[in-house]
């Protein structure tokens, strides 16, 4: 699983024009790591009380309380900041675009602490700023396989290397479908039951067939043929035929995996000469989609042929005792 290494100066180069931030301190702050998606507001701290103090998250300073520092003599500002910034908190965010007292960011500077100054209101900024960390430090790991919007269902195809799962990718972009990511499907946990796929930053949407080489799919098939990102929904699992083994006829249970610790049905489909894996996947996306509506076509038909066979049985004993 990877873990998240955030810099002060990553997080200004990336984020300083939606949160219209403005750097006040010097650079030193700036090789400081951001290791805690939470925001904290050190009211209580600026008093002078430390105690349960969360030193670890950036510290978001509002209007009210910089009119409370503001009316503090010069000695007794700078003593509040030197407890504060000795707390080795990574960031401090000034909101409403207000610039804090010299001897604030001067001390800041002392201990290498940056200081940073945002247009955004509070609320607008803590929204912000929230929604970005949380994405930043969701839970994320690497799969090798291929992952295809079908139908507006995002199916990962998993399996042994060189099974087939880019063929069978390519084959439904040129159906009309949408790829997200091959080869390598970066997978994150945005949500308690959601887990989104994107495709690596080096590789893109190019795609490695063998026998062919690499190939971009966005320049041969168009805009339309790729997105960016897409919610994992079905794995498919493709594996070679095997004389003997058992797979799934029927379709009563659900199997189910579990990929960042999220709950996802997996369908294990065998690979054979001359199968259409393809029009397969299609059928994986239409059935998942009837499940999600409340359909499901196994239990329909197990329905319909019990009481068929029910119905059979009754007349069968009512024209054994009709002699007429």
């Amino acid at each position: 699983m990877r873990m998240p290494n955030i810099t002060v100066e990553k997080f200004f180069a990336s984020r300083s024009k939606d949160l219209e931030l403005t750097l006040l301190s010097g650079e030193s702050g700036m090789r400081k790591v951001i290791s805690n998606p939470e925001l904290h507001r050190p009211g209580l701290a600026l008093t002078g009380f430390f105690e349960r103090f969360a030193n670890q998250r950036i510290q978001i300073i509002g209007e009210t309380e910089i009119v409370y520092v503001q009316h503090l003599d010069s000695e007794r500002l700078t003593e509040v900041s030197q407890r504060l910034f000795e707390q080795d908190i990574p960031l401090v965010i000034v909101t409403k675009g207000i610039i804090p007292p010299d001897e604030f960011v001067s001390t800041a500077n002392e201990f290498g602490t940056a200081v940073i100054s945002s247009r955004l209101s509070t609320a607008e900024l803590v929204n912000r700023l929230a929604a970005y960390l949380d994405l930043q430090f969701a839970p994320s790991v690497n799969v090798h396989g291929s992952l295809v919007d079908v139908y507006g269902v995002g199916l990962l195809y998993t399996g042994k290397s060189g099974i087939g799962k880019s063929e069978v990718a390519l084959d439904l972009v040129e159906r009309g479908h949408r790829l997200v990511a091959d080869d390598v499907v970066k997978i994150t946990r945005t949500a308690p039951d959601v887990i989104i796929g994107t495709s690596s930053e080096l590789l893109g949407h190019h795609m490695e067939i063998r026998g062919v080489g690499i190939i971009d799919i966005e320049e041969l098939f168009g805009i339309r043929a790729i997105r960016m990102q897409k919610r994992i929904e079905v794995e498919v699992n493709l594996t070679p035929w095997q004389d003997g083994e058992e797979y799934e006829r029927l379709g009563l249970d659900d199997k189910m995996t579990r990929m960042l610790n999220v709950e996802l049905p997996v369908v294990r489909v065998p690979i054979s000469p001359g199968k259409n894996i393809t029009v397969i996947s299609e059928v994986i996306a239409m059935n998942h989609m009837l499940k999600v509506y409340g359909e499901n076509s196994a239990l329909e038909f197990t329905k319909k042929l019990s009481q068929k066979i029910h119905r059979q049985s009754q007349t069968m004993g009512y024209l054994e005792a009709d002699y007429e």
